[in-house]
């Protein structure tokens, strides 16, 4: 495998070996060295030149990829040789400059194989990137230009054919023995990571008993494959860990091969770096407040060593850097810091075996303070019906005057000061009932942040005073009938306070037992959590002690159930009658409530005449109330002031116009209906109706006898008793009595004068029946309308 730049020149070209796969990056074209020199129209571009040398006979090809798989990424090559100097290498032998995209081509790859059968091909879209390989003899030496004209990617050259290159050198090496070279940092400064090696120490090891091969070591691995810029045997590394190339080469076939090794500056034992080491301050030294005391330094070791084997390493304490970097004047244990409040140390880790490595780190040791913790007083009421001396303390109250309010501060209290002292029967501070009056307790008072802590005093007394209890009540009237009210609880105050020393302070509680220990206070707007009924607690102090717990009764009333709305409707014409209207009390007795109607009357029903607004409210015991409406809406049978029929055709309509006060619907011939919404009724009948128009309201029927005329289209005079005569329908004695008929031939004779109220024409004339014909018909209605036509006599 080879790696790296290539040269872009024929007198540096990369000797390939061993059959190896070839990764390399072509860049610049060096000297141009493919003028009139090759047969595929091009030059060099981008291109790197090999050389490659046989040991056996056979076919030497090879398939190039370049690394990016775009179509647009072209590299073409040449061949030159056999055994040709640089300065003249002739016609290339073989040439590929196709372009794979502009030849349509699937892939970018090109070289030489078995199966094409020509020797160059391109520019362009000409060919398909493959030529014929190469027969080729032990002991040939050809040149292999590679050119990238488009792209910027590297490449993999792999070899086909049969034909066998010359091994390069071996790494013999093994992996018992790493090439790998690590060493302390002993060089001033100290701790950069840059030391001297010995590079030649690896020699030996690579070479073997390998003969013919010198070795170069190299900065970077194109510095190795191109064989510039050797390093010297002792070589000081420039950056840490450092990777170093070394190129073996077979000095009588110029192969060579690759290794790498890295160079590593041991900065020193391996270690934890240590955390600060806090420690409170103490009265040890006698002054509890001046920021020093005593420090046991190796208790930090096993925090340094990290479970390594403490015999193996040694570890120093030191005042300065210097003095842990020269391992002298190291700290003893218990160390008192001469610095207060805080002070960095460092600590000098030291391989047991070899002095020299060593590592150097810092200590900071600080010195937290104690903090304050200042002796309180409680004085809680005796409220448990029991007058001994006894009750039930929330000792958290204190924390405030403890602490003075400094945040990040715990307390914990306890029987005694030893007890507190080494957090023993730990008392629960949010509900201790005391054992004696007074009693003295002990708070122990830890800063969260750093752990230190104080002790402090705490007396508890027990106060025998009382205050008085209060009741607010409100109906139930914000909208929403749940039990539920917003209450002012300081409306509650000048009970609780009437007749106790001026000076009191007053807070209301949801428990009796949170008044006791002053959990929870209650906001001044309170909404009761229990519905309708629900006893509070106020709590009276006195300068911070407690004078009296009281109850306070907190009621909501239930409202009227009522409806709140409604209406009723009087008929207009059944004045002077009336009609009852009611308080609207739902699921109860009425006679339970007072009433207060607009008309200024108090029972529970009132009767009206007229329409209009009632309104009355309604009141329980309690004097709750509500407002309920009834609107009285006017209504009236119907007047007819117009019907408009239109009869005599195919389609007989009826249209009726009404006035009234009423919401009204419409039928014919029953009173029963249907009714209709509609005023206007469709295809009506010949012949006599009776149209009736209802109030919805239930005020009453109003009815109209209509007569719509019409005629038959036909009739039988054969005796059957059905259609014997022909008259027109819809006139009677009521309607249009006075209409004169006339019936003719086919010529016009009169035939029949007929009065419109008898039966009508039984189809003689002069006593002869008609024969079956149309006869025609003029009707001179009594309203000045004239109407003829013609219908059928058959027989």
């Amino acid at each position: 495998m080879s790696f790296g730049q290539g040269p872009t020149d024929c007198i540096d070209s990369v000797i390939i070996c061993g059959n190896s796969t070839v990764n390399l990056v072509v860049n610049g074209v060096g000297v141009q060295e493919l003028n009139n020199s090759n047969t595929c129209g091009s030059s060099e571009h981008n291109s790197i030149w090999l050389q490659v040398s046989l040991v056996t006979d056979g076919t030497l090809g090879f398939i190039l990829r370049p690394n990016s798989t775009a179509i647009q990424e072209d590299y073409d090559f040449f061949v030159f040789g056999p055994n040709v100097p640089c300065n003249n290498i002739g016609q290339a032998i073989r040439c590929s400059t196709t372009n794979p995209a502009a030849a349509g081509l699937s892939n970018n790859f090109t070289g030489m194989n078995a199966s094409s059968s020509d020797t160059s091909e391109g520019p362009g879209p000409d060919g398909d990137s493959f030529v014929r390989w190469l027969d080729v003899s032990a002991g040939d030496t050809y040149f292999i230009v590679i050119d990238r004209p488009i792209g910027n990617s590297g490449f993999t050259l792999e070899w086909t054919g049969t034909a066998q290159f010359s091994s390069p050198p071996v790494n013999q090496a093994d992996s018992v023995t790493p090439l790998d070279l690590e060493k302390c940092d002993t060089q001033m400064p100290f701790e950069d990571g840059m030391t001297s090696f010995n590079l030649n120490v690896n020699t030996p090891i690579i070479m073997g008993t390998q003969t013919d091969v010198s070795l170069s070591y190299h900065l970077t691995e194109s510095d190795a494959n191109i064989n510039i810029n050797p390093l010297p045997s002792i070589y000081t590394n420039i950056s840490n860990p450092q990777k170093i190339f070394v190129r073996m080469t077979n000095t009588t076939t110029g192969c060579f091969e690759i290794v790498d090794f890295s160079l590593i500056v041991n900065s020193g034992p391996n270690f934890s770096p240590p955390t600060p080491y806090p420690l409170c301050d103490s009265s040890a030294d006698g002054n509890a407040n001046n920021g020093q005391t005593f420090f046991d330094l190796n208790s930090k070791n096993s925090e340094i060593l990290k479970g390594q084997d403490p015999s193996s390493i040694h570890i120093s304490y030191h005042a300065t850097q210097a003095s842990a970097e020269m391992g002298t004047a190291s700290l003893t244990s218990p160390y008192y810091n001469t610095n207060p409040n805080q002070q960095q140390i460092f600590v000098r880790i030291e391989d047991a075996s070899n002095a020299n490595c060593r590592s150097i780190t810092p200590l900071d040791l600080i010195v937290n303070p104690l903090p304050d913790a200042f002796d309180a007083t409680i004085i809680q009421c005796d409220e448990d019906n029991i007058s001994d001396g006894q009750t039930i303390f929330n000792l958290d109250q204190v924390k405030d005057a403890v602490t003075s309010g400094v945040a990040n501060r715990s307390l914990s209290y306890h029987f005694t000061e030893t007890d507190a002292e080494n957090n023993l029967n730990q008392i629960n501070g949010t509900a201790y009932e005391n054992l004696t009056n007074p009693q003295l307790l002990w708070v122990k008072v830890t800063n969260d942040l750093t752990g230190c802590f104080s002790i402090s005093q705490l007396n508890l007394e027990v106060s025998t005073t009382s205050a008085n209890n209060a009741i607010l009540e409100y109906c139930d009237n914000d909208g929403i009938e749940d039990g539920h009210y917003n209450f002012n609880l300081s409306e509650a105050d000048a009970a609780v306070l009437n007749n106790l020393p001026s000076g009191m302070s007053l807070l209301y509680y949801e428990t009796y037992n949170d008044a006791l220990l002053e959990k929870n206070p209650l906001p001044n707007i309170f909404t009761n959590t229990i519905p309708y009924s629900q006893t509070i607690y106020a709590r009276v102090e006195n300068s911070n002690a407690c004078y009296g717990i009281s109850e306070v009764g907190l009621t909501v009333f239930r409202m009227p159930n009522i409806v709140m709305e409604e209406e009723a409707i009087y008929c207009l014409n059944k004045f002077p009658d009336k009609i009852t209207i009611t308080g609207g009390v739902v699921d109860d007795d009425p006679i339970n409530y007072t009433y207060d109607w607009s008309t200024g009357e108090s029972t529970s029903e009132i009767m009206v005449d007229s329409p209009g607004n009632y309104a009355v409210r309604v009141s329980n015991a309690n004097g709750c109330f509500k407002d309920r409406t009834i609107r009285v809406l006017p209504s009236n049978i119907a007047t007819i002031t117009d019907i408009s029929i239109t009869d005599a055709t195919q389609n007989n309509t009826i249209k009726v116009l009404v006035s009234g006060e009423g919401d009204y619907e419409y039928a014919l011939n029953n009173s029963h209906g249907p009714y209709q919404q509609s005023t206007t009724f469709e295809n009506v009948s010949a012949g006599f109706h009776t149209l009736y128009i209802r109030d919805i309201n239930g005020c009453g029927i109003t009815q109209e006898a209509i007569s719509v005329i019409g005629f038959p289209k036909y009739f039988t005079p054969n005796n059957d008793g059905f259609n014997d005569f022909w008259q027109v329908s819809g006139i009677n004695a009521q309607f249009q009595p006075k209409t004169t008929i006339y019936i003719f031939d086919r010529m016009g004779k009169l035939l029949k004068e007929l009065h419109p109220l008898s039966n009508g024409w039984d189809g003689n004339f002069i006593g002869r029946p008609m024969p079956t014909d149309d006869y025609w018909f003029v009707v001179n209605l009594q309203d000045g309308r004239v109407l003829n036509g013609h219908f059928s006599l058959k027989r």
